[in-house]
Protein backbone atom coordinates (compact mmCIF):
# COMPACT_ATOMS: atom_id res chain seq x y z
CA UNK A 1 0.00 0.00 0.00
CA UNK A 2 1.09 3.50 -0.96
CA UNK A 3 2.06 5.53 2.08
CA UNK A 4 -0.03 8.58 3.06
CA UNK A 5 1.31 12.08 3.19
CA UNK A 6 -0.19 14.52 6.42
CA UNK A 7 -1.42 17.35 5.85
CA UNK A 8 1.46 18.39 7.69
CA UNK A 9 3.98 17.22 5.20
CA UNK A 10 1.96 18.72 2.23
CA UNK A 11 2.38 22.19 3.78
CA UNK A 12 5.80 21.66 4.26
CA UNK A 13 6.53 21.04 0.80
CA UNK A 14 4.75 23.51 -0.64
CA UNK A 15 6.11 26.28 1.50
CA UNK A 16 9.92 25.21 0.11
CA UNK A 17 11.84 27.28 -1.33
CA UNK A 18 12.97 26.74 -4.94
CA UNK A 19 16.72 26.80 -4.27
CA UNK A 20 17.09 27.21 -8.65
CA UNK A 21 15.13 30.41 -8.25
CA UNK A 22 17.95 32.30 -5.83
CA UNK A 23 20.63 31.43 -8.16
CA UNK A 24 22.08 34.01 -9.98
CA UNK A 25 24.98 33.84 -12.59
CA UNK A 26 28.27 35.37 -12.12
CA UNK A 27 30.38 36.67 -14.44
CA UNK A 28 34.16 34.74 -13.97
CA UNK A 29 37.24 37.06 -14.87
CA UNK A 30 40.76 36.58 -14.90
CA UNK A 31 43.16 38.07 -12.76
CA UNK A 32 43.77 41.88 -13.26
CA UNK A 33 47.84 41.08 -13.74
CA UNK A 34 48.54 40.36 -16.98
CA UNK A 35 44.91 39.79 -18.49
CA UNK A 36 42.71 42.61 -17.54
CA UNK A 37 40.01 41.11 -15.74
CA UNK A 38 39.18 39.29 -19.11
CA UNK A 39 35.78 37.30 -18.96
CA UNK A 40 36.28 33.86 -18.75
CA UNK A 41 33.17 32.22 -17.90
CA UNK A 42 30.17 32.12 -15.93
CA UNK A 43 28.85 30.35 -12.59
CA UNK A 44 25.98 30.06 -10.99
CA UNK A 45 25.34 30.47 -7.31
CA UNK A 46 23.29 31.42 -4.40
CA UNK A 47 25.30 34.10 -2.95
CA UNK A 48 28.97 35.22 -2.35
CA UNK A 49 29.64 32.76 -0.10
CA UNK A 50 29.17 29.55 -2.44
CA UNK A 51 30.97 31.19 -5.11
CA UNK A 52 34.52 32.00 -2.96
CA UNK A 53 37.34 29.35 -3.18
CA UNK A 54 35.45 27.61 -6.59
CA UNK A 55 38.05 26.26 -8.78
CA UNK A 56 37.68 26.84 -12.37
CA UNK A 57 39.36 25.05 -15.61
CA UNK A 58 39.68 25.85 -19.05
CA UNK A 59 42.28 25.28 -21.89
CA UNK A 60 44.36 27.15 -23.49
CA UNK A 61 42.88 27.39 -26.64
CA UNK A 62 39.70 28.55 -25.40
CA UNK A 63 41.70 31.22 -23.11
CA UNK A 64 43.71 32.93 -26.28
CA UNK A 65 42.46 30.45 -29.50
CA UNK A 66 45.87 28.87 -29.63
CA UNK A 67 44.66 25.52 -31.16
CA UNK A 68 48.34 24.03 -31.06
CA UNK A 69 47.68 24.76 -27.32
CA UNK A 70 44.48 22.76 -26.46
CA UNK A 71 46.46 19.96 -24.36
CA UNK A 72 47.04 22.71 -21.90
CA UNK A 73 44.82 23.06 -18.67
CA UNK A 74 44.35 26.28 -16.86
CA UNK A 75 43.34 26.51 -13.56
CA UNK A 76 42.13 30.01 -11.96
CA UNK A 77 40.42 29.90 -8.62
CA UNK A 78 37.73 32.43 -6.87
CA UNK A 79 39.18 34.78 -4.30
CA UNK A 80 36.35 37.58 -4.59
CA UNK A 81 33.09 38.51 -5.51
CA UNK A 82 32.56 42.36 -6.48
CA UNK A 83 28.56 42.67 -7.80
CA UNK A 84 28.28 40.02 -10.52
CA UNK A 85 31.72 39.71 -10.73
CA UNK A 86 34.06 36.50 -9.83
CA UNK A 87 37.47 37.49 -9.27
CA UNK A 88 40.24 35.19 -9.39
CA UNK A 89 43.58 34.20 -9.39
CA UNK A 90 45.69 31.83 -11.50
CA UNK A 91 46.82 28.96 -8.99
CA UNK A 92 48.39 26.89 -12.30
CA UNK A 93 48.38 25.07 -15.16
CA UNK A 94 49.17 21.49 -15.95
CA UNK A 95 49.39 19.61 -19.25
CA UNK A 96 47.16 16.58 -20.21
CA UNK A 97 48.14 13.03 -19.34
CA UNK A 98 47.89 11.55 -22.74
CA UNK A 99 49.89 14.49 -24.34
CA UNK A 100 52.53 13.98 -22.01
CA UNK A 101 52.55 10.07 -22.47
CA UNK A 102 52.84 10.67 -26.58
CA UNK A 103 55.90 12.27 -25.96
CA UNK A 104 57.49 8.97 -24.07
CA UNK A 105 58.96 6.94 -26.28
CA UNK A 106 61.50 4.30 -26.03
CA UNK A 107 65.30 4.84 -26.82
CA UNK A 108 64.59 8.14 -25.64
CA UNK A 109 65.37 9.91 -22.77
CA UNK A 110 63.08 11.68 -19.77
CA UNK A 111 64.40 14.19 -17.56
CA UNK A 112 62.20 15.78 -15.21
CA UNK A 113 62.34 17.87 -11.67
CA UNK A 114 60.58 19.58 -9.40
CA UNK A 115 61.74 23.16 -8.81
CA UNK A 116 60.04 25.64 -6.33
CA UNK A 117 60.74 29.60 -7.17
CA UNK A 118 59.99 32.76 -5.54
CA UNK A 119 58.85 35.63 -7.62
CA UNK A 120 60.05 39.11 -7.80
CA UNK A 121 57.35 40.22 -5.73
CA UNK A 122 56.95 36.94 -2.98
CA UNK A 123 54.93 34.45 -4.99
CA UNK A 124 56.00 30.81 -4.14
CA UNK A 125 55.35 28.58 -7.25
CA UNK A 126 56.01 25.47 -8.31
CA UNK A 127 57.29 24.65 -11.73
CA UNK A 128 57.82 20.47 -13.19
CA UNK A 129 59.68 21.53 -16.25
CA UNK A 130 59.94 17.97 -18.57
CA UNK A 131 63.21 17.06 -20.89
CA UNK A 132 62.78 14.74 -23.82
CA UNK A 133 66.20 14.09 -25.34
CA UNK A 134 66.09 12.53 -29.17
CA UNK A 135 68.28 9.19 -27.97
CA UNK A 136 68.90 7.39 -23.73
CA UNK A 137 71.07 9.24 -21.80
CA UNK A 138 73.50 8.45 -18.97
CA UNK A 139 72.79 9.60 -15.31
CA UNK A 140 75.52 11.98 -15.25
CA UNK A 141 74.66 14.16 -18.68
CA UNK A 142 70.74 14.01 -17.18
CA UNK A 143 72.22 15.43 -13.85
CA UNK A 144 73.85 17.95 -15.47
CA UNK A 145 71.03 18.89 -17.41
CA UNK A 146 68.44 19.12 -14.65
CA UNK A 147 70.95 21.37 -12.64
CA UNK A 148 71.46 23.89 -15.50
CA UNK A 149 67.19 23.56 -15.89
CA UNK A 150 66.95 24.59 -12.07
CA UNK A 151 69.59 27.43 -12.37
CA UNK A 152 68.01 28.89 -14.80
CA UNK A 153 64.26 28.31 -13.67
CA UNK A 154 65.54 30.32 -10.18
CA UNK A 155 67.06 32.41 -11.25
CA UNK A 156 64.53 33.94 -14.02
CA UNK A 157 61.89 33.91 -10.97
CA UNK A 158 64.13 35.99 -9.10
CA UNK A 159 64.08 38.55 -12.26
CA UNK A 160 60.54 38.92 -12.47
CA UNK A 161 57.15 39.52 -10.94
CA UNK A 162 54.27 36.57 -10.87
CA UNK A 163 52.31 37.85 -13.99
CA UNK A 164 55.45 37.83 -16.10
CA UNK A 165 56.49 34.31 -15.16
CA UNK A 166 52.79 33.41 -16.05
CA UNK A 167 53.09 35.17 -19.41
CA UNK A 168 56.41 33.50 -20.25
CA UNK A 169 54.78 29.89 -19.04
CA UNK A 170 52.17 30.05 -21.07
CA UNK A 171 53.75 31.71 -24.05
CA UNK A 172 56.37 29.39 -24.42
CA UNK A 173 59.47 31.92 -23.79
CA UNK A 174 60.78 29.77 -20.42
CA UNK A 175 60.70 26.35 -22.45
CA UNK A 176 62.93 28.12 -25.52
CA UNK A 177 64.90 29.52 -23.37
CA UNK A 178 65.54 25.96 -21.29
CA UNK A 179 65.91 24.63 -24.93
CA UNK A 180 68.70 27.34 -25.34
CA UNK A 181 70.21 26.06 -22.15
CA UNK A 182 70.25 22.74 -22.29
CA UNK A 183 70.77 21.73 -26.16
CA UNK A 184 74.88 22.48 -26.05
CA UNK A 185 74.79 18.99 -23.39
CA UNK A 186 72.62 16.99 -25.61
CA UNK A 187 70.38 17.18 -28.30
CA UNK A 188 66.77 17.62 -27.60
CA UNK A 189 63.45 16.82 -28.89
CA UNK A 190 61.34 18.56 -26.46
CA UNK A 191 60.87 20.74 -24.12
CA UNK A 192 57.68 21.94 -21.74
CA UNK A 193 57.05 23.03 -18.47
CA UNK A 194 54.40 20.37 -17.89
CA UNK A 195 53.06 21.66 -14.64
CA UNK A 196 52.83 24.81 -12.23
CA UNK A 197 51.47 25.07 -9.24
CA UNK A 198 50.96 28.20 -6.79
CA UNK A 199 52.27 27.40 -3.34
CA UNK A 200 52.12 30.77 -1.65
CA UNK A 201 50.48 34.17 -2.63
CA UNK A 202 52.27 37.46 -2.85
CA UNK A 203 52.47 41.09 -2.97
CA UNK A 204 49.53 42.22 -5.02
CA UNK A 205 49.76 45.01 -6.97
CA UNK A 206 47.18 47.39 -7.87
CA UNK A 207 48.78 48.91 -11.29
CA UNK A 208 46.02 48.57 -14.72
CA UNK A 209 42.88 49.34 -15.69
CA UNK A 210 39.94 48.90 -12.67
CA UNK A 211 37.02 46.78 -12.92
CA UNK A 212 34.57 49.97 -13.71
CA UNK A 213 37.23 50.88 -16.56
CA UNK A 214 36.79 47.63 -17.74
CA UNK A 215 32.99 47.67 -17.31
CA UNK A 216 32.54 50.95 -19.66
CA UNK A 217 35.60 49.39 -22.10
CA UNK A 218 32.59 46.53 -22.64
CA UNK A 219 29.73 48.58 -22.62
CA UNK A 220 31.90 50.79 -25.37
CA UNK A 221 32.51 47.40 -27.39
CA UNK A 222 29.16 46.11 -27.25
CA UNK A 223 27.67 49.55 -28.51
CA UNK A 224 30.11 49.57 -31.47
CA UNK A 225 29.02 45.96 -32.54
CA UNK A 226 25.13 46.73 -32.32
CA UNK A 227 26.06 49.85 -34.12
CA UNK A 228 27.57 48.04 -37.39
CA UNK A 229 25.29 45.19 -37.01
CA UNK A 230 22.63 48.19 -37.33
CA UNK A 231 24.53 49.26 -40.41
CA UNK A 232 24.89 46.43 -42.15
CA UNK A 233 20.70 45.66 -41.44
CA UNK A 234 20.04 48.88 -42.93
CA UNK A 235 22.43 48.99 -46.04
CA UNK A 236 21.15 44.90 -47.10
CA UNK A 237 17.45 46.58 -46.55
CA UNK A 238 18.55 49.41 -48.87
CA UNK A 239 19.74 47.05 -51.25
CA UNK A 240 16.77 44.96 -51.20
CA UNK A 241 14.53 48.21 -51.86
CA UNK A 242 16.66 49.69 -54.89
CA UNK A 243 16.68 45.67 -56.47
CA UNK A 244 12.59 45.50 -56.04
CA UNK A 245 11.57 48.61 -58.13
CA UNK A 246 13.80 47.34 -60.67
CA UNK A 247 12.43 44.45 -61.04
CA UNK A 248 9.15 46.27 -61.09
CA UNK A 249 9.99 48.44 -63.71
CA UNK A 250 11.08 45.58 -65.95
CA UNK A 251 7.54 43.97 -65.41
CA UNK A 252 6.24 47.15 -66.79
CA UNK A 253 8.39 47.80 -69.18
CA UNK A 254 7.23 43.89 -70.96
CA UNK A 255 3.45 44.68 -70.10
CA UNK A 256 3.03 46.96 -73.07
CA UNK A 257 4.79 44.81 -75.38
CA UNK A 258 2.89 41.57 -74.51
CA UNK A 259 -0.46 44.02 -75.08
CA UNK A 260 0.80 45.03 -78.55
CA UNK A 261 1.45 41.53 -79.15
CA UNK A 262 -1.33 40.19 -78.54
CA UNK A 263 -3.72 43.19 -80.19
CA UNK A 264 -1.74 42.84 -82.89
CA UNK A 265 -2.67 38.78 -83.24
CA UNK A 266 -6.23 39.78 -82.27
CA UNK A 267 -7.21 42.38 -84.45
CA UNK A 268 -4.48 43.55 -87.89
CA UNK A 269 -4.60 46.93 -88.91
CA UNK A 270 -6.95 48.28 -91.65
CA UNK A 271 -4.69 48.30 -94.49
CA UNK A 272 -3.11 44.31 -94.09
CA UNK A 273 -5.85 41.73 -95.84
CA UNK A 274 -5.72 38.76 -93.18
CA UNK A 275 -4.14 35.59 -94.77
CA UNK A 276 -7.41 33.75 -94.40
CA UNK A 277 -9.20 36.40 -96.93
CA UNK A 278 -6.50 36.58 -99.48
CA UNK A 279 -6.94 32.22 -99.41
CA UNK A 280 -9.97 32.88 -100.34
CA UNK A 281 -10.05 35.18 -102.77
CA UNK A 282 -7.59 33.80 -104.86
CA UNK A 283 -9.37 30.67 -106.09
CA UNK A 284 -12.26 32.80 -106.84
CA UNK A 285 -10.31 35.32 -109.26
CA UNK A 286 -8.70 32.03 -110.59
CA UNK A 287 -11.72 30.59 -111.44
CA UNK A 288 -13.19 33.79 -112.91
CA UNK A 289 -10.46 34.01 -115.71
CA UNK A 290 -10.09 30.70 -116.06
CA UNK A 291 -12.17 30.56 -119.25
CA UNK A 292 -11.14 34.13 -120.64
CA UNK A 293 -8.64 34.24 -122.99
CA UNK A 294 -7.17 37.26 -121.22
CA UNK A 295 -5.24 34.33 -118.87
CA UNK A 296 -1.41 34.34 -119.56
CA UNK A 297 -0.76 30.85 -119.84
CA UNK A 298 2.37 30.74 -121.13
CA UNK A 299 3.86 32.66 -118.23
CA UNK A 300 2.66 29.84 -115.85
CA UNK A 301 4.38 27.12 -115.24
CA UNK A 302 3.56 23.05 -116.01
CA UNK A 303 2.73 22.15 -112.11
CA UNK A 304 0.12 25.94 -112.35
CA UNK A 305 -1.30 24.57 -115.21
CA UNK A 306 -1.79 20.70 -114.30
CA UNK A 307 -3.36 22.15 -111.53
CA UNK A 308 -5.98 24.28 -113.35
CA UNK A 309 -6.65 21.03 -115.50
CA UNK A 310 -7.35 19.23 -112.50
CA UNK A 311 -9.82 21.79 -111.31
CA UNK A 312 -11.53 21.53 -114.36
CA UNK A 313 -11.40 17.89 -114.60
CA UNK A 314 -9.31 17.74 -117.59
CA UNK A 315 -6.50 14.95 -118.04
CA UNK A 316 -3.11 16.18 -117.41
CA UNK A 317 -0.95 14.74 -119.41
CA UNK A 318 1.13 16.09 -122.63
CA UNK A 319 3.54 19.10 -122.69
CA UNK A 320 3.05 22.39 -122.00
CA UNK A 321 1.50 23.07 -125.08
CA UNK A 322 -0.84 20.40 -124.55
CA UNK A 323 -1.76 21.78 -121.73
CA UNK A 324 -2.30 25.11 -122.30
CA UNK A 325 -4.18 23.83 -125.22
CA UNK A 326 -6.59 22.01 -123.24
CA UNK A 327 -7.35 24.77 -121.16
CA UNK A 328 -8.19 27.32 -123.94
CA UNK A 329 -10.53 24.39 -125.32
Amino acid sequence: MAKKVSAKARAAARKQRDKWKMKRWYTIRAPRHPWDFKNIGETLGESDEHIIGRVYEMTLQEFNGDFTKMHVILRFRVDECVGQDALTTFIGHHHQTDHTRRQIRRYRGKIDDVVDVVTNDGYLVRLKPLIITQKRVQTSVKQVMRSKTKDLLLGYAAKNTYAKLQESILGGELEEDIRKAVKPVYPIKSVSIRKSQLLQSGVVTEKGPTLDEIHAEEARVAAELKAKKAAALAAAMEEEAADSPSILDAAEAMEPDSEKSETADESPSEDETPAEEVADAEPVEESDDSGTADVDYQSMTVAELKDLLKAAGKPVSGKKADLIARLQE
